[in-house]
């Protein structure tokens, strides 16, 4: 008894020493994990997350009794069922996660397994006697004999996702040497600095958060406006509409400012405006034609020039 009680507190001592020091916890199913795997998962890891195992009455009881001075830890507690351990990391949380999910192993179909994807047996030759023949029908599986062996005839999803595999089909799989699933950690929920939540988070993208917001900010300008509540999203909008409510004001009445004159101006003489764009243009217009010009008169001076110099020598 002294023992299993050493070992509980050391074990406690561990697991407290790693949440104070890792802000994110990565906790990953372990269903079908290999030992050899786990291995290759931790060296994998070194020096940028720690993996701790321990059976989940024993983790709940650790996390209850630091809920006291650290009561964030109890986000942790409704998701510590199953087979599952932590892994805990300061890194990148998108680049552990690729580590931890490319570790997987081919793996055999076992009756009774559920299936994780649909399994399909290709078309093509089997190799095997005809007298086999019999064990692919009575699972629905088209064939042909060709060349003394039995040959499939086209493709056929043996077992659907989420599915039990059951004898005959994993006799059959095993047959053909089809292994059709693979294995490895697979990551459960996510913990960042006090938050939980699922691992599909990570691959939001900046651009997405920022158009999420843009649109928030927009929505509740929209509705601050139609319901006249300021709030710091209208009041830009607000402060532009009033100040086109005393432009309005100033035009129709007497009251002026500086600012104002010119626009009083324009409405009061809109020709003066008007004409300003035509002589600019026809300035412009007059300098290019002048210019044109220029060059022609040149070209008619050099070819009145050459006719007199051949001239002289005829």
């Amino acid at each position: 008894m002294g023992g299993k009680s050493a070992n509980k507190s050391v074990y406690f001592d561990k697991l407290k020493a790693l949440l104070e020091e890792y802000k994110s916890i990565f906790i990953v199913s372990v269903d079908n994990v290999s030992s050899q795997q786990m291995h290759e998962i931790r060296h994998s890891l070194r020096g940028e997350g720690v993996v701790l195992m321990g059976k989940n009455t024993m983790v709940r009881r650790a996390i209850k009794g630091f809920i006291g001075d650290f009561p964030e830890y109890e986000r942790l507690l409704p998701h510590v069922k199953g087979n599952v351990g932590f892994i805990f990391t300061n890194e990148e949380l998108k680049q552990i996660r690729e580590k931890i999910l490319s570790n997987k192993v081919a793996a055999p179909a076992r009756a009774g397994a559920v299936a994780p994807a649909d399994v399909f047996v290709p078309a093509g030759n089997t190799g095997m006697e005809p007298g086999k023949t019999s064990f692919f029908q009575a699972l629905g599986v088209p064939t042909k004999i060709a060349r003394g062996t039995i040959e499939i005839v086209s493709d056929l999803k043996l077992v659907e996702a989420g599915n039990k595999v059951g004898a005959s089909e994993a006799t059959l799989l095993n047959m053909l040497n089809i292994s059709p699933f693979t294995y490895g950690m697979r990551v459960v929920q996510v913990y960042d600095q006090g938050q939980c939540f699922p691992p599909d988070v990570l691959d939001i993208e900046e651009s997405q958060l920022l158009s999420a917001f843009a649109s928030a900010v927009k929505t509740i300008a929209t509705i601050s406006l139609a319901l006249n509540y300021p709030t710091l999203p209208s009041v830009i909008h607000s402060v532009v509409n009033g100040y086109k409510k005393v432009l309005s004001v100033a035009i129709e009445t007497d009251y002026s400012w500086p600012e104002v004159e010119e626009l009083k101006d324009r409405i009061a003489n809109p020709d003066a405006y008007a004409s300003a764009a035509p002589v600019a243009a026809a300035a412009s217009g007059g300098a290019s034609g002048a210019a044109e010009d220029k060059p022609e008169e040149e070209e008619e001076k050099e070819e009145s020039e050459d006719e007199g110099f051949g001239g002289l020598f005829d």
